[in-house]
């Protein structure tokens, strides 16, 4: 049986990487796009070339690695830029991607997930199916992320309103998970998920 992978994704501080995490002990690979984006941009890199190119060495650490805080704070305030950047990464993150993929599948593995917190963004729902979105109300979403990240509520408003909706991937997903419970109550929707999935793959 071949490989199949299908997409995770959610909002910040939706609870994403938990259910990564917990998918991951319960024997699923889970391919981050956030660790690839790293890797594609490490010191040397074409894609690290390509962002000296575009946004000027000022992206650039004094150690010469890329100030991904620097980054990150220009082309959140650009949507133009937002939108270059993942233009010029996108697609080194899909090949590096699909290589972790061909690896997986020559070593015998049926099912695999694909962490991507832009995948509706990037347009990666029409290739990843089925598409399991990790959601909450805005205001938990808020108080996670104001307690995790040290953020005031500006802050986090200001970064929920740079993503996609969380209603509108929830609404175009073919699984949800809920995660304004508890940690348990998380953990038992992954378990039903994977029922699902696994029932999917035997038909």
């Amino acid at each position: 049986m071949s490989l199949r992978v299908f997409g995770l994704t959610g909002g910040i501080g939706s609870g994403k990487s938990t259910v990564a995490g917990l998918l991951r002990q319960r024997g699923v690979p889970v391919v981050d796009a956030d660790e690839l984006s790293r890797e594609v941009v490490t010191p040397g890199s074409v894609g690290l070339s390509r962002l000296v190119a575009e946004f000027g060495p000022q992206v650039l650490g004094p150690n010469g690695e890329l100030d991904r805080k620097g980054l990150g704070a220009r082309v959140f305030a650009d949507a133009a830029a937002r939108k270059r950047l993942n233009e010029l990464l996108h697609p080194l993150v899909q090949q590096l991607a699909q290589e972790r993929f061909a690896e997986l599948g020559r070593a015998g593995v049926e099912l695999a997930a694909y962490d991507v917190p832009l995948l509706f963004e990037v347009g990666l729902e029409r290739a990843l199916r089925p598409v399991v979105v990790v959601t909450l109300t805005e205001s938990q979403q808020i108080q996670r992320v104001m307690a995790r990240d040290g953020a005031t509520e500006a802050d986090v408003r200001a970064r929920i309103a740079a993503q996609l909706p969380l209603s509108e991937k929830q609404a175009s997903a073919d699984h949800v998970l809920n995660n304004g419970g508890s940690p348990s109550e998380l953990a038992t929707q992954v378990d039903e998920l994977l029922v699902r999935l696994k029932r999917e793959l035997a038909t």
